[in-house]
């Protein structure tokens, strides 16, 4: 019988369960799993780090087990509705999700959802982490974060924002900036990270945190100005740019992707997803793929995922608190 303690935590509005360490679930005694095909959901629109990371895995889990892993793109809702899809789906391991940071977000930003996404749908494995880059419009007058918040003071509510929509970690990375710097920037949210970084470029916004992966091309083009990442180390790929934590040591977010599967999947059948997920994580063309992204393989247990994922819920739900965020 699984071991729940229920802990009230305020900040979420909500009582969550807080699973034991062990993830106690029924254990599978299906040996031939996958006999059949089985379904990728990433709640994403088509062409983003997501969705090609889930195509990747989908590949070489195909390879790997025999059996097909097809991806269905469910988007909408900022990832709630693909996220009620597979947390209605039968817990059999035939249904995974392939999601974002954006999931724990959602736990406490979202309070009209079908599900409790911390209850619903647990953790196989978080395969990746990609950093976000604060960068500023070239005519901003600023060469680093200190100078950066020296301006936010100097100038009020006038600097702008974009992100990639409401309650994405770009969006959250923005709120938590204010909350512990005590700016006043105000937030502008697109559909997406291309609309956001071309706002950026445009000069429609004076800065945003953006992914390595979009940001790129455009600090060689010298476009905008990247002034640090989010994460708590410097990131590979940008590896001159100093971190967030340098500044203001509470500042930490990541995008992290992992897969998720719904309450009551047997154990067992967790257990062979995460060791098909972290055999497909050292292949070549994944490996490739995030060296290129500026992501980091990360390839948590069963039980890290977990502890992970709980503590990411909560720490944005601090966020969403204390800045009345909502969804759209």
């Amino acid at each position: 019988m699984m071991s729940v303690r229920f802990v009230w935590i305020p900040l979420l509005g909500c009582t969550v369960a807080a699973i034991n360490p062990a993830w106690s679930q029924p254990v599978s005694t299906d040996a031939a799993f996958p006999a059949k095909t089985v379904r990728i959901v990433v709640p994403i629109a088509p062409g983003g780090g997501a969705d090609i990371q889930a195509r990747l895995f989908g590949k070489k889990l195909g390879e790997s087990t025999g059996q097909s892993f097809i991806v269905d793109n469910r988007p909408g809702a900022g990832g709630v509705v693909g996220a009620e899809v597979v947390a209605k789906s039968p817990a059999d391991g035939y249904t995974l999700l392939f999601t974002t940071a954006q999931l724990a977000v959602n736990a406490s930003l979202n309070k009209n959802m079908s599900l409790d996404p911390v209850r619903d749908l647990l953790p196989v494995s978080i395969v990746s982490t990609s950093p976000l880059v604060l960068s500023v419009h070239p005519s901003m007058p600023v060469r680093n974060v200190g100078e950066f918040v020296a301006l936010a003071r100097k100038r009020g509510g006038d600097l702008v924002g974009g992100s990639n929509g409401t309650g994405t970690t770009s969006h959250l990375a923005l709120e938590m900036l204010n909350q512990i710097a005590r700016l006043k920037l105000v937030h502008v949210p697109y559909k997406g990270g291309v609309p956001s970084m071309t706002a950026l470029v445009g000069g429609e916004v004076d800065f945003g945190f953006t992914t390595v992966l979009t940001i790129q091309p455009f600090i060689k083009l010298g476009k905008v100005r990247p002034l640090a990442v989010t994460t708590s180390k410097r990131s590979t790929s940008l590896p001159d740019l100093p971190t967030m934590k340098a500044t203001f040591p509470d500042f930490e977010i990541d995008n992290w992707y992992a897969f998720f599967v719904p309450k009551g999947t047997p154990r067992g059948l967790m257990n062979r997803l995460n060791e098909e997920t972290l055999k497909a994580l050292k292949s070549k063309e994944i490996a490739e793929y995030l060296a290129r992204d500026g992501g980091e393989s990360i390839g948590s247990t069963v039980d890290a995922a977990g502890a992970h994922y709980r503590k990411e819920a909560e720490k944005f739900a601090k966020v969403v608190t204390a800045g009345n965020l909502r969804a759209d």
